[in-house]
């Protein structure tokens, strides 16, 4: 293989990618897709299992109704059509983290298809993105390699927790669209609430399938499928490298196999895992111990109704109804709890205005997030209610507090159960908004600067900053600065 390091990106230019993502959810259910058993995170090794699980003699299979629910919820959400009757099929192949030797999955009727998301690939600009399908299968279990050096451990609390797979369209045209797509159907399935979205514990997980084109060749090149990428970055890092991989191999006059690959994040560089698999590979025959799933027409008027607003309208939405900026907006809607915790701040306010909303905007994307990234902590266990947030806000757009107090009183409502205007007090925080106050702090002030007057009537105007310094020390900083600026401009300037 040629130097990957060595192409001309002019030659970059005249190739076009194609991208299709094959997404794996592992679904938020209590039990497993088939069987009885537990889908909780974490517990000891081997214990999430039942007779179903291991492929006992005799064992038969059973539908998870939330399987069906959650996967009718992810095809309206992605604009698909909901099939009313599909089927369950085998997927055959052997591996020690799978013991029936067959996976349950769907193959030629899948439940969910012909659908399509909007991704924002730059600020205002949208593309749509094709949904093949959306399936319903069983994970297997996992096969740890790195603990005992002479064996490897299979540990099978995984094996059948329901997973959905969605497969998209081979629409997307760069690394970075795959990102975006990548992170909006993060962004779906956590709204829903039927997948936490982590890929670093594989709850989310994806395959890359990757070709390159001459720019206007209509034709798809042969295609590689990228795996083990667990994170949101080395999926758009792995797709980057087989670009490049592929084009300088193209240039070199060498042929590109049709192969599953791996991604080595710490060599940063795919390798040859495996000839590409097809369907035939897999022997898919109809599951014999599961009946076709049924849609009714009242599963899926449920569906619809429970249907959330999904990130990118409520993005929308906030930015017009709130007259938020559109990046503020897309901050804040990154999931639906934090979206939820700014609304629920707004509407404890006081009084309205789009001053104030943006207030509770900047409070939260500097301060709020702050403390949860610190602590690494979810928003549904940040320890300042909405409604204490939103005394906060309300204090300062009153004047009653200066913008340095809001920072010391947002750090003492972190450690106490004190509303913001008792912090105040206490410390004595309060601003003196009375102009009568200001004013004459303002006269004591100028009465005893005449050199410096002069010097900013001469055109020294960054002297302005000593006045309102002067004023606010003679005030023991509780004159309130707005005022105390608008004051001495109308002073100075007479």
């Amino acid at each position: 293989m040629s130097d990957i390091s060595a192409i001309d990106p002019a030659i970059l230019e005249t190739y076009e990618p194609v991208i299709g993502l094959e997404v794996h959810a592992q679904l938020l259910t209590k039990s497993k897709a088939f069987a009885s058993a537990a889908t909780e995170f974490g517990p000891a090794p081997n214990t999430n299992t039942d007779p179903v699980i291991l492929g006992h003699p005799g064992t038969l299979p059973t539908v998870n109704r939330k399987l069906v629910e959650y996967i009718i919820q992810m095809g309206l959400a992605t604009n698909c059509q909901v099939r009313r009757l599909s089927r369950f099929a085998r997927k055959n192949y052997f591996y020690p983290d799978l013991p029936k030797g067959y996976q349950i999955s769907q193959f030629d009727d899948p439940i969910c298809h012909d659908g399509w998301i909007e991704i924002e690939v730059t600020e205002g600009l949208v593309k749509r993105i094709g949904i093949t399908r959306i399936h319903m299968e069983e994970d297997t279990g996992k096969m740890i390699h790195d603990l005992d050096i002479s064996n490897t451990l299979v540990d099978l609390n995984r094996a059948g927790t329901p997973l959905i797979e969605i497969v998209s369209e081979p629409d997307i045209r760069s690394a970075r669209e795959a990102y975006h797509y990548l992170m909006q159907i993060r962004s779906i399935v956590t709204y829903l609430g039927i997948c936490s979205g982590n890929m670093e514990d594989g709850a989310l997980r994806c395959d890359a399938n990757i070709s390159v084109r001459k720019r206007g060749q209509e034709q798809f090149g042969t295609k590689a499928e990228v795996k083990n990428m667990n994170s949101f970055r080395n999926v758009e890092r792995a797709i980057e490298y087989e670009i490049i991989r592929q084009i300088t191999a193209l240039e070199a006059g060498e042929i590109i196999h049709q192969e599953t690959r791996s991604w080595d994040a710490v060599g940063k560089m795919t390798q040859a895992m495996r000839s590409k698999e097809f369907a035939h590979d897999y022997r898919y025959f109809p599951e014999p111990d599961l009946p076709p799933v049924a849609v009714t027409e009242q599963m899926l008027e449920e569906a619809r109704a429970g249907l959330p607003e999904l990130a990118i309208a409520r993005k929308l939405r906030l930015a017009s109804q709130y007259g938020l900026p559109l990046y503020d907006a897309g901050v804040l809607t990154e999931s639906r709890e934090l979206g939820d915790y700014f609304e629920r701040t707004i509407e404890s306010l006081t009084a309205g205005g789009m001053e104030r909303y943006k207030l509770v905007s900047n409070i939260i994307m500097t301060e709020v997030l702050r403390v949860l990234t610190e602590e690494k902590l979810e928003i549904a266990d940040f320890r300042i209610a909405p409604e204490r947030l939103a005394g906060l806000v309300d204090l300062f757009a009153s004047d009653a507090i200066s913008s340095k107090n809001v920072k010391d009183i947002f750090a003492e409502m972190l450690q106490s159960e004190r509303s913001a205007e008792e912090i105040s007090r206490e410390k004595g925080y309060v601003q003196i908004s009375d102009s009568g106050f200001v004013e004459e702090a303002i006269a004591e002030v100028l009465a005893r600067s005449a050199a410096q007057i002069s010097a900013y009537r001469s055109g020294k105007v960054n002297l302005f900053g000593y006045f309102v310094g002067e004023t606010m020390k003679l005030t023991k900083g509780k004159a309130n600065p707005k005022m105390v600026n608008e004051i001495l401009k109308q002073r100075l300037d007479e």
